[in-house]
């Protein structure tokens, strides 16, 4: 479905730019679109740290003028140390940005413009800003819309997942925000006096985040902090969690609807990837996001609402989860819509949802996988690219354990499934993994959903309990959450492996494998009742004009986004990503951003020490009529041996020919559970 581009509103708007000032004397860069009206409005907020003078502009264009040409006063602010805004970059997600959003909460409901009410909404971190400023419960805070956020940093974020390392997503993440936080403030906002002082101040300031996610492998007090699922009785805004099933943050809507009080939260999941889903982005179908965001402002900000339904908006009459159950499809790196149907459920865990058991057959049978299994696992954070999604998981399956069961009829399956496997391991630690696949009559196999487990935290994410070699234990753990239909006449197969490189990072001792025994072993999946809600349904997706931001032509051949080398003599495997943050955008300001990086993968087929990552990025800033010309480039690279792993990273700054940062971090972290 295309969408619709929308010029006319209820409201005319204006927009300016201005500096929110906060009690230890920091000034936050802030964009504030309103309605023109003498009457005062609501105020939403979205807050984070990508720029919004440049990288979120496009996006912001799209969504905050819509807003306010509907009544709302919609505001934009970057986080301290970030974009135009003063003050030190801080580690993610840190307690101080919290307390930050709290200021800005209570500032903006003191305006003579607003009415007192504020929402808060966003999209990945800003998604994670709302439900953390959600929290600390200022009182103008009424009600949030969270998309594509998590309420646990540690197992549900991108730098842990069952207890082990997330290979494939911690050190690109931590080597891309290393080189955003390094990037300067622009003097035409902040002043061709002030710019340069800002940048070296932040800079000097700057340490990989890296050194702390390392730090930090067991679920401890550092990841507690700012996961909401520690206490979700502290949420006392009204909270809308969006998330889609191609989003790594899905699960996180489903303990949201479970443990909020239901008169107060709704959740909502798609086919989506990691994006609003009003943009368009494959997998569709795109919906009318902003016009469902609407009706959520309007009963709960609007004055007299949050009483009831009586705002007439009827979205508190929802059901409390509306998910889209995906029909079966052939596996594809890309769909630009994936076929399916809405279902409601008004509880979860829902009664229509039945946990059904598949006890696995067969003798005992070693599971050695070569280390590069995993290269098709796809991206871990799919936005919508080309390449992002698990191609035909035929290659993957061979290197893992599997077990099927036959489709007699149509099965829906939502919720997370599980598994109950009996191992037996010959050394301390290990990993497992489990993939749940629709095979077809072809034999083609389309990821479903998948799971890991580090042995260590078998008995918890919180502690390491090494196995005691040669010993056979029952080990239970959950997968990601899906919503999926298999067709009689295929095949529901579990495969099993014990490498998934580059998503986990093998364990020292991993090339050895274990052992699983079917004997009581088994995979448990939450089959629903088969009732499509046909009264599930949304308008035509629609945005505010675009910003008119240009992309130039250039004769450069593009890069592969995933490509995969093989070094046979050697038994080498490297795969080298694209994440597509390049190309030259130019702004209607004149700006042009350059933006380029290369994440590689690097592992031996049966040698777990040999795995190696590396990122490598270049950012620059230019303004050819200022003769403005900022340049950041960035290296990072984390590899291992039996007793540490080990971190490189470099950040080299210039302005214009001159080097004004120019600094190497290197560190030696010790294993204790990755």
């Amino acid at each position: 479905m295309s969408t619709r581009i929308r010029t006319s509103f209820p409201y005319r708007t204006t927009h300016e730019d201005v500096l929110i000032p906060l009690r230890d004397g920091t000034r936050l860069y802030a964009r504030v679109w309103r309605p023109v009206t003498d009457e005062p409005v609501a105020a939403l907020l979205e807050y984070l740290p990508y720029r919004l003078t440049d990288w979120t502009a496009p996006r912001d264009w799209q969504r905050h003028p819509w807003y306010a040409g509907h009544g709302y006063a919609s505001v934009r602010v970057d986080v301290r140390g970030h974009g135009n805004s003063e003050g030190l970059p801080a580690d993610e997600h840190a307690r101080v940005e919290a307390d930050d959003g709290v200021e800005v909460v209570n500032w903006l409901a003191a305006q003579p413009w607003c009415s007192g009410r504020v929402g808060m909404f966003g999209l990945s971190w800003g998604g994670f800003d709302a439900l953390q400023v959600a929290v600390l419960a200022p009182e103008p805070l009424k009600a949030v819309v969270t998309v594509c956020a998590t309420d646990d940093r540690y197992d549900n974020d991108r730098h842990y997942l069952g207890g082990s390392v997330l290979a494939g997503d911690m050190p690109a993440r931590a080597a891309a925000l290393l080189a955003f936080a390094c990037r300067p403030p622009d003097p035409r906002y902040v002043g061709q006096v002030m710019w340069r002082d800002m940048w070296v101040r932040r800079l000097e300031a700057v340490e990989p985040f890296v050194h702390t996610w390392l730090a930090h492998q067991t679920r401890d007090a550092y990841w507690r902090r700012g996961s909401v699922r520690e206490d979700y009785g502290s949420v006392r805004a009204a909270v809308l969690a969006v998330g889609g099933w191609h989003d790594p943050y899905r699960d996180t809507v489903l303990r949201l609807v479970e443990h909020l009080p239901a008169d107060r939260v709704r959740g909502l999941i798609g086919p989506w990837s990691h994006q609003y889903p009003d943009r368009g982005l494959p997998p569709g179908p795109a919906i009318g996001f902003l016009q469902e965001t609407l009706r959520w402002w309007d009963h709960w900000l609007r004055p007299g609402s949050g009483a009831g339904d009586a705002s007439g908006t009827g979205v508190m009459s929802e059901p409390l989860l509306r998910a889209y159950v995906c029909d079966s499809h052939v596996p594809a790196t890309v769909h630009p819509v994936l076929p399916g149907r809405w279902v409601g459920d008004d509880a979860w865990p829902a009664p229509t949802v039945t946990p059904v058991t598949y006890a696995l057959r067969g003798v005992p049978v070693p599971v050695r996988s070569p280390l590069h299994t995993g290269l098709d696992a796809g991206r871990f954070l799919p936005v919508g690219d080309d390449g992002d999604l698990p191609p035909d998981q035929r290659d993957e399956d061979a290197k893992s354990a599997c077990f099927e069961f036959e489709v007699r009829e149509e099965t829906w399956v939502l919720g997370r499934p599980r598994v109950r496997l009996r191992l037996t391991s010959p050394v301390p630690r290990g990993q497992v993994v489990a993939r749940v696949c629709d095979v077809f009559p072809d034999g083609a196999s389309t990821l479903v959903t998948r799971g890991v487990l580090n042995l260590g935290a078998r008995e918890g994410t919180d502690r390491v309990v090494e196995w005691p070699p040669g010993a056979t234990e029952d080990v239970t753990f959950e997968l990601s959450a899906i919503g999926y239909a298999f067709p009689p006449g295929h095949r529901i197969r579990l495969a099993v492996s014990s490498a998934y490189w580059p998503w986990i990072w093998p364990q020292p001792d991993s090339d050895t494998g274990f052992t699983l025994h079917p004997e009581g072993s088994s995979l448990e999946l939450p089959v629903r009742v088969r009732e499509s809600d046909p009264s599930i349904t949304f308008g035509e997706p629609e945005e505010a004009e675009p910003l008119g931001a240009v992309v130039p032509a250039t004769l450069d051949e593009p890069r592969p986004e995933r490509l995969v080398v093989r070094d046979v003599a050697a038994g080498v495997w490297r795969l080298e990503v694209d994440p597509r943050h390049g190309d030259t955008r130019v702004y209607p300001d004149g700006l042009e951003v350059t933006e380029d990086a290369l994440e590689t993968y690097t592992t031996g087929e049966w040698d777990p020490l040999s795995a190696r990552t590396r990122s490598d990025w270049s950012i620059r800033l230019h303004r050819p009529d200022a003769g403005w010309d900022a340049h950041v480039e960035t290296h990072s690279e984390v590899s291992c041996d039996a007793g540490e792993f080990i971190t490189s990273n470099e950040v080299i700054c210039t302005d214009g020919d001159e080097v004004v940062f120019h600094r190497t971090w290197e560190r030696r972290i010790p294993r204790t559970a990755g």
